[in-house]
């Protein structure tokens, strides 16, 4: 549009005609064709001397994405008058209306005016009248979009002035500091280092081994859920789901499914066999909804079909009459409300807050809020369980996408009334499941037992995507209001925080992970005295889940962000006052427990050395003074993240090891194969037992017939409790092997084995661990709910696009202590792959829900439900250095073969990213003469970035404490 294309068309007669680009887009997915019409080239006119045009996007990501905001300009320039004076102008926006838009007037004002700041200032002013978006626009984020309308057309003005620099006459020239505004950023290659020590034990433990499915994998011939052949009279299920956040259900229609082709039945709470009520810890939620909906995409009922289609399509054909109640939409609508899940409200004390504050020993009392979001798993494999009866229905079977088989064959026996005995689930692997698996995924196999049950027929329901999305629960959004006192030099006295989490309209693991939050309050900070209250609020959202770190990320993030604060009121860096706060070798931690194996300084030292953070501060200082529109920031924070379930009965473990006679060994275990690794360590802890190769241990699917009762795979815990259960089986039968191998000598692990199965020596065994010295009392608040700690940190720097909100990853370095690593190869992956997922939840991905902050999206619906509106990372979001160490020489004598746990723990180094943002942020408040402290919301999105960057033209539109909205 903004070159003066022309359109050719032409029908299916051969007759053609031209259309101006300007006049084709008619409306919102409307252009000039008609239906025997086909485009057929689209012609660029040449340039002419001295005409520039110039193209302009800003999306959410960097890669493969959509614009915001999107802009065409061009403008031809003439000598007139010992003048350069605008000919010929055409300025065109995307993303401010419903089509392209062509900016006429601001066009036409250009015309005759000559190239300078004068037209730049009175342009701005008549851009900002012409483009109009009103408060409820869809898509919102109306400020951010109109700032990218001024900051395009700054960019345009600068760069034609770059290009005419040194033409004759013309005078406007760019000053130095402004040049970065029109340059493009070059991305240079990838590189990274992966620095490790190597501490072998046996044959196996300790190796870098490949992953033992990973062929199977990139090949795509590893089978999941999906890929299970199906017999003949199969049926596959769909969700009849609620379309309103919190209504009485007044009737339901299924004459329309009934008719539909391939059905095969309808089942509402009526026809459930056993108890329609569910839940992992209390059973607060119904399987198929009675009387009331809470929430957009809670379950009615299911309907199954022939095929995938036909069931989605029956199920659409029931008609839901609702009567619509007040909905609570938010976290502060629930404080509000007062609606709090009972029994929730959860409190921590060390020391004396009150007295602290009153007793005049803090020099400053500061109080601020944290708005933490939520995020989506993303796994690749969506949710889904395929189900079938065995005997004529007196037995129920069924594979499932889930971290914990034992809650599904509990939730299935429970909802069809038969004992667990006779109910199996089995699970081969997982297309991911970061705690999206754990809960959750019992309920959808519950779905679809009913019918598999009632009908005797197998039964699959695989979710599709936006489905998955939208009814299956995500990591909690959080609110902590915080009350800190500390000295002038920075040393943190006493801390007030009330932190809730929004648990959805059923409480699943929230109370858990409420609590781990508060675990995690203080993150790595020695603090006198501390105060924790927290609870869980009920809204009308889908139930939120179990998502890795489990509520720790986002209670260090609150902790992180007090302490970015207080550095600005004392005018210190922030890693100093990190730094004078660290806990240290037995400090006791505001819930009892003592700190004991502490790493975390001398972590903390190597990470600074290798960074070499002083020159990188004087590198990014000296970008900072000669650039006005790009700003670099960088950032060192520390982690650490306590290992065990924080229910104490949750940490056991149980495997079975069974030795065939041709030497090889089959091993099950209660954990669960996601894609982390879990089954290459414990064949690997097999084979070093048995003193044989990896490829002798085969480890077959997890299954509750095999490994009753098992724990869930979380909480990190799964390497260290299963691979000691396994240990345990292996050194059982070791044991029983010992009086034949010490007879006499043997060739090989087979022979030995044969001479055992003729004397008759039992070669299977059932191991078991339990997770010593852990216990804690709520009554208390005290106690050692965690083994041990995995301590880390990281530092990453930054680049921002002031104008846009633009950034990407200079540099991030990581470094954790893992103890003597099980397989090293496995726990850089780990690293790497959960640093780049919280790169996601830091700087990314987005939920945007219909609530009183996005009033323009239906009530209680979620936006943001696939990957064209939720911004995962992409390729071009990976630093650009990426360094990842693992500390030397610090074994940990509370874990497995000197291990320490990965999965977690780096997940929440990702936030030095979001503090390197807001570090360049900083710089550029400052150069705008903003020196005060501001909040900055999670994830920094463009938005976030470009709106907390005050200059002269978001001025034209908010003031320097705006604050884009957020769901929480």
């Amino acid at each position: 549009m903004a070159t003066g294309a022309n359109f050719r068309i032409i029908d299916c007669k051969g007759n053609v005609r031209t259309c101006l680009a300007k006049n084709f887009f008619r409306g919102y997915r409307k252009v000039d064709l008609t239906s025997s019409e086909i485009l057929l080239s689209v012609s660029l006119p040449w340039n002419k001397p001295f005409e520039f045009v110039k193209e302009f996007k800003q999306s959410h990501r960097r890669d493969d994405d959509i614009a915001i905001v999107n802009a065409g300009m061009r403008v031809c320039l003439e000598e007139k008058d010992k003048k350069w004076v605008v000919s010929d102008a055409l300025i065109v926006y995307g993303g401010v209306a419903p089509l392209s838009f062509a900016a006429s007037k601001t066009s036409d004002f250009l015309i005759g005016k000559s190239w300078n700041k004068e037209l730049l200032q009175d342009s701005l002013k008549i851009l900002e009248k012409e483009i109009v978006l009103k408060e409820d626009a869809p898509g919102g984020m109306v400020e951010f979009r109109k700032s990218l309308t001024f900051s395009f057309f700054f960019k345009f003005f600068l760069w034609v002035c770059h290009q005419m620099d040194g033409q004759p006459l013309f005078l406007e020239k760019v000053p130095a500091s402004h040049i970065s505004a029109v340059d493009s950023s070059l991305r240079p290659s990838v590189s990274s280092v992966q620095d490790f020590e190597i501490r072998r034990h046996g044959t196996s433990v300790g190796s870098p081994e490949v992953h033992i499915s990973s062929r199977l994998q990139v090949s795509g011939e590893a089978e999941y859920t999906d890929d299970a052949p199906m017999p003949p009279n199969s049926l596959h299920a769909a969700l009849i789901l609620s379309k309103k956040p919190h209504a009485r259900i007044l009737s339901i229609d299924d004459l329309g499914a009934r008719s539909s082709p391939g059905f095969a039945g309808i089942f509402l709470a009526k026809d459930v066999p056993g108890n329609n009520m569910i839940g992992p810890v209390i059973h607060d939620e119904e399987l198929f909804a009675t009387e009331f909906v809470t929430s957009v995409g809670q379950v009615i009922g299911v309907v199954v079909a022939d095929t995938h289609e036909n069931a989605k399509l029956a199920a659409r054909k029931v008609h839901v009459e609702y009567e619509e109640l007040p909905a609570v939409l938010s976290i502060e609508d629930a404080i509000q409300a007062n609606s709090y899940h009972p029994n929730t409200e959860r409190c921590m004390t060390k020391g004396d807050v009150e007295q602290c504050f009153q007793s005049g020993q803090c020099d400053s009392i500061i109080e601020g809020e944290v708005r933490v979001g939520g995020q989506e798993h993303f796994y690749l494999e969506p949710h889904g369980t395929f189900i079938w009866t065995v005997d004529s229905g007196n037995e129920v079977h069924m594979i499932s996408s889930t971290q914990s088989p034992q809650k599904h064959q509990k939730y299935v026996s429970h909802v069809l009334g038969l004992p667990m005995s006779k109910v199996v689930c089995k699970t081969k692997r997982i297309g991911g499941g970061f705690g999206g698996k754990e809960t959750r995924s019992a309920m959808l196999a519950s779905a679809a037992a009913v019918p598999s049950y009632l009908l005797d027929r197998p039964v699959k329901i695989i979710l599709d995507r936006d489905i998955d999305m939208m009814i299956m629960g995500q990591r909690h959004s959080f609110l902590g209001k915080y009350k800190v006192g500390f000295t002038n030099a920075g040393k943190v006295l006493a801390l007030d925080l009330h932190i809730y989490n929004n648990a959805g309209n059923s409480l699943d693991l929230s109370a858990a992970v409420l609590e781990r939050s508060m675990f995690h309050s203080h993150n790595v900070y020695e603090i006198p005295n501390v105060r924790v209250n927290g609870k869980a609020c009920f809204t009308n959202f889908p139930s939120n889940t179990a998502f890795r770190g489990f509520g720790g990320p986002q209670g260090m993030l609150i902790a992180e962000n007090w302490i970015e604060r207080i550095a600005v009121e004392v005018n210190k860096s922030p890693e100093e006052i990190k730094e004078m706060n660290f806990i240290s070798e037995g400090s006791v931690l505001h819930y009892g427990q003592k700190v004991e194996d502490c790493t975390l300084g001398r972590l903390w030292d190597e990470l600074k050395s290798s960074c070499d953070f002083i020159n990188a501060q004087n590198e990014v200082e000296t970008f900072n003074r000669h650039n006005r529109w790009k700003k670099r920031g960088i950032a060192m924070v520390p982690t650490k993240f306590g290992i065990a379930f924080t229910f104490k009965s949750m940490n056991q473990a149980g495997a079975l090891v069974q030795v065939y006679t041709d030497g090889t060994v089959l091993v099950t275990h209660g954990g669960v194969e996601m894609g982390q690794g879990l089954h290459t360590k414990v064949a690997q802890i097999a084979a070093s037992s048995f003193n044989i190769p990896l490829s002798a241990v085969f480890i077959s699917d997890t299954s509750t017939d095999k490994v009753p009762n098992a724990s869930p795979t979380a909480a990190s815990a799964s390497s260290d409790m299963y691979g000691a259960a396994v240990l345990d089986a292996c050194e059982q039968i070791k044991a029983r092997m010992e009086p034949v191998a010490s007879k006499s000598t043997f060739s090989s692990f087979e022979e030995l084995v044969s001479a055992c199965f003729f004397e008759r020596i039992d070669l299977s065994a059932h191991g078991f661990y339990i997770t010593p010295d852990i216990d804690f009392d709520w009554k208390s608040g005290k106690g050692s709910p965690f083994r041990y700690f995995t301590y880390g940190a990281a530092f990453s720097e930054v680049e921002i696009d002031t104008l846009t909100g633009d950034f990407h990853t200079r540099r991030a370095d990581v470094i954790l202590d893992l103890g003597f690593s099980l397989n090293p190869a496995i726990d850089v992956g780990q690293i790497e792959g959960a640093f780049l997922q919280g790169l996601g939840w830091v700087a990314l991905e987005e939920l945007k829900w219909g609530d009183n902050a996005h009033k323009w999206i239906p009530p209680g619906c979620l936006l943001t439900c696939g990957p064209g509106n939720y911004k995962l990372p992409s390729l071009n979001d990976m630093p650009f250095k990426f360094n990842v160490s693992l500390l030397k020489n610090a074994p940990n004598t509370k874990a497995i073969h000197s291990s320490k746990a990965v999965g977690e723990p780096p997940f929440f180094l990702a936030s030095a990213v979001f503090f390197a943002i807001k570090n360049a942020i900083k710089s550029a408040r400052m150069e705008a003469g903003y020196n005060d402290w501001f909040p900055l919301d999670n994830p920094a999105t463009p938005e976030r970035i470009r709106m907390a960057c005050t200059d002269e033209f978001t001025k034209l539109l908010v003031n320097s404490d705006f604050r884009p909205k957020l769901s929480v």
